[in-house]
Formats: C-alpha cells, sequence, structure tokens
C-alpha cells in the first residue's frame, strides 16, 4: 500500500544560471550562484562553500579501546574531543590514503585492517563536500605524533562506553564524529541483532 505522504508532487530542483567565486581562503572558497526553478522568471543568488572532502577515522586499539583526539576550535572556541581526521589533498591521492596518514600523524597508530564506512555530506545547505568514514582495528601505536606547527593534539585511550556516554551527554557534540558512530552502528547491525532481538 502506498503510504498517503508519498503522494506529493516531486520535490522540485534548481537549475544553474551562472557560478563565480568571490572569496577564496586557505580551507574553502565562497562561491555565489546564479539559479532558477521552474521559470527563469523565478531567479535567485544563492552562496556555497567550495571545500575538499575531509576523512574520519573510527580506530580501536588490539584490545577494542577507541583512539581520540582532543584539539582547540576555532569555530567554536573550545577544546573538543573528536576521532582522527583530516583533509583530503593532492598529497594523499585518496581519502583511504588520507585515513592512513591522519590516524599516524595524529596518533602514532597504524592498522593493517581498515575498513570503509561510507560518506556523510557534511552540510549539504552550505558545503559541497564529502568526508569519508573508516573503521580502523587492532591499532598498534608505531611512531611518536608528528604534527604540523599550527596542530597541538593530545591523545586519550577510552572505552568504547566511555566515548558513548560523553556522546549521550553531550560532552562530545562534533557532528561529523557522532555520524562516524552512526555509520559503526549500521556496519555492526547484523551483529548486535543477534544480541538484541526484536
Amino acid at each position: 500500500m502506498q503510504n498517503p505522504k508519498d503522494s506529493q508532487k516531486p520535490t522540485e530542483r534548481w537549475n544553474l544560471i551562472s557560478e563565480k567565486t568571490i572569496c577564496e581562503t586557505r580551507v574553502f572558497n565562497v562561491l555565489e550562484k546564479k539559479m532558477y526553478r521552474r521559470e527563469k522568471s523565478n531567479q535567485a543568488s544563492f552562496f556555497t562553500l567550495d571545500a575538499p572532502d575531509w576523512v574520519n577515522v573510527l580506530a580501536f586499539t588490539k584490545d577494542g579501546m577507541i583512539i581520540l583526539v582532543e584539539q582547540y576550535r576555532h569555530g567554536t572556541d573550545e577544546l573538543s574531543l573528536e576521532i582522527p581526521g583530516g583533509v583530503v589533498d593532492a598529497k594523499h591521492g585518496n581519502p583511504f590514503e588520507a585515513a592512513k596518514q591522519e590516524l599516524a600523524e595524529e596518533t602514532g597508530y597504524e592498522s593493517e585492517k581498515w575498513t570503509s564506512m561510507g560518506f556523510v555530506t557534511p552540510n549539504p545547505a552550505l558545503f559541497n563536500n564529502k568526508c569519508h568514514l573508516f573503521l580502523a582495528e587492532d591499532c598498534i601505536k608505531t611512531a611518536e605524533q608528528d604534527l604540523d606547527e599550527h596542530e597541538s593534539i593530545n591523545v586519550h585511550i577510552k572505552l568504547f562506553s566511555d566515548f558513548i556516554e560523553q556522546i549521550q551527554e553531550g560532552n562530545i557534540h562534533h557532528s561529523l564524529v557522532v555520524s562516524a558512530v552512526s555509520k559503526y552502528l549500521c556496519l555492526k547491525w547484523p551483529e548486535l541483532k543477534r544480541f538484541n532481538p526484536p
């Protein structure tokens, strides 16, 4: 049976007339897009952020502890407890290589057991990029951190249950970190259902 809510008219798309960069920065460019809907008489300008893709890594040690990083975030003007991650740029070539490098540089840990958890769009109202999410298991520490001149990162090794509690309590609220946990639970859902039957 069709859901009555699905009988609405199709959602309309906007169509591009022109696009120009109005501001360039080190981390993203601001674009102005002139768009129209239905007929070209219905026009408006919208502003979006053109940014490179990002990666985030949900990393676990051999004994199942989660590897977290704590760093200052300029946007919120506070310290933030997160999972390792960073920008995908030309030196990486692809998101997987970026994930491996960011984990190693930020924490000193490496893994031979990687799983892609897909991607999320961080904020599709404004950003045009993707954040690729990876699971790294059985991580071992192979080196010290290799941070750039602007980074100050402390590594925390925690029980996964403590990490989840901090999300529940609102102490960890970075949206991409919470998204990674959601993807992880989706990945593990067939296994979790065996222990929590309906």
